[in-house]
């Protein structure tokens, strides 16, 4: 079992590079699918979830070739199959990209359903809605979402999203991008990572407008081409640091980032006490006076991420007075919130609001990632908390955060990877 141990209390102070976004990288490894020729594909963070989507490729016979760290060649020009493996494919949340580029580029698709954290009901009846609409048949047989365009080709049509979904948006552009006619996706939502891939499809030869608003249009196209695409740095793993110096104080320089994508991040942190310098590629975050309380509700992009609400709330729980964390995104993200009263907090929920009492500090104590965001969120409360914290489970952490020790250690925090004994086998063995 493998435990980050962290010693808190310590002002963070240094320079720290953000890596390739993963909620970025998860869609567009999966869009290499849809590309008859090599993609060059850099900027991607090395994490578990990456590390899935590439295995899950090389098991559909793409030539996966690894560059460098952080660039690989893929080149799925080769695949017959449409058929996704089970074991890999339910590990992970964003597997459901394989539906939409596996329609694009065979006419059908055969998927596990996704995997991934579990925070309350994430069904993809959107998506499907989607697919149905542009000429496909899904159903679930033999525990696989099942889908198959009635004309062998997914056709072109106009889809409208009854809610603003990342997922169902990407997915759409997956299936639309070699569609016969033009999708119209209306109410689409609008994060940097929708406008990234659809970058990169374009820089394949794809035909998409209106990425980054709430009209997107996607005119088909016979085929795409193989070409070089460097992926956008990851906002939440940004956002992720400037919590952890809010939370411990000290001065951080956040490298390789797109200031404009964290202001939504940044406003929300200044008003509780940090002062943010915005640089051309980086943040300056620093913060050595008392935190104050702020109120703040999730929304999306560009309203304040639910992928930084754990993050913030460990701020939070350590402001002046009393603060109210309104999540209106997701149904079920407060499972961390026993984990931060282990550690002295004083937080109570209701629904989708949770009323956040600070605290002059809080206690490191043995504490349990449930997902991935709060498990980040579990670390700058460690990092934060007098005296040591241990935190379990960190395999989910891994999953979206690349070199997270090796990074916090280098900005001076007390942090280490201790692996122990699994007392289950050990049991069995005996």
């Amino acid at each position: 079992m493998t435990k980050y141990v962290i010693r808190g209390g310590k002002p963070l102070y240094g320079t720290v590079e953000i890596s390739g976004a993963k909620n970025a990288a998860v869609a567009i490894l999966p869009a290499a699918l849809l590309v008859d020729g090599v993609c060059r594909i850099e900027n991607i963070p090395q994490i578990s979830d990456v590390t899935l989507i590439l295995n899950i490729l090389q098991e559909l016979g793409a030539d996966v070739r690894t560059v460098n760290r952080t660039t690989v060649d893929i080149d799925c020009s080769h695949i017959r199959n449409a058929r996704v493996p089970d074991t890999l494919a339910r590990k992970i949340r964003a597997s459901y990209y394989l539906i939409g580029a596996l329609l694009g580029r065979f006419g059908s698709a055969e998927v596990p359903p996704p995997g991934g954290c579990d925070f309350g009901g994430r069904p993809i009846d959107l998506h499907i809605k989607g697919f149905v609409a542009m000429g496909a048949e899904v159903d679930v047989k033999g525990g696989l979402i099942c889908a198959k365009a009635k004309d062998g080709r997914m056709a072109g049509t106009t889809v409208y999203m009854d809610m603003s979904s990342v997922g169902a948006t990407m997915n759409i552009m997956l299936a639309a991008v070699l569609a016969t006619g033009t999708t119209v996706i209306e109410n689409a939502a609008k994060e940097p990572h929708i406008v990234d891939l659809a970058n990169f499809l374009n820089s394949m030869g794809a035909s998409i407008m209106g990425a980054g608003t709430d009209v997107i249009k996607i005119k088909g196209v016979d085929h795409l081409s193989g070409g070089s695409y460097s992926i956008i740095p990851d906002q939440i793993e940004a956002g992720t640091y400037m919590a952890a110096v809010t939370a411990t104080g000290g001065e951080v320089l956040i490298k390789n980032v797109i200031p404009k994508h964290l202001e939504c991040i940044t406003a929300k942190l200044v008003e509780m006490g940090a002062e943010v310098e915005e640089q051309d590629d980086a943040v300056l975050v620093r913060r050595d006076r008392p935190l104050e309380r702020t109120n703040i509700k999730t929304l999306p992009y560009p309203g304040f991420p639910t992928d930084m609400q754990p993050q913030v709330a460990a701020c939070l729980c350590l402001a002046q007075g009393t603060s109210v964390l309104t999540e209106g995104v997701w149904d079920n993200r407060y499972r961390y919130v026993d984990e931060f009263r282990r550690m002295g907090a004083q937080i109570q929920v209701d629904g989708k609001i949770a009323v956040i009492e600070g605290v002059a500090q809080l206690t490191g104590a043995a504490v349990e990632a449930c997902d991935l965001r709060a498990g980040a969120a579990l670390v700058i409360a460690g990092l934060a908390a007098q005296g040591s914290t241990e935190i379990s489970q960190v395999r989910h952490i891994e999953r979206g955060y690349e070199d997270i020790v090796r990074k916090l250690s280098g900005i001076g925090a007390d942090i280490r990877v201790v692996v122990t004994p699994d007392e289950t086998k050990a049991v069995q063995a005996g």
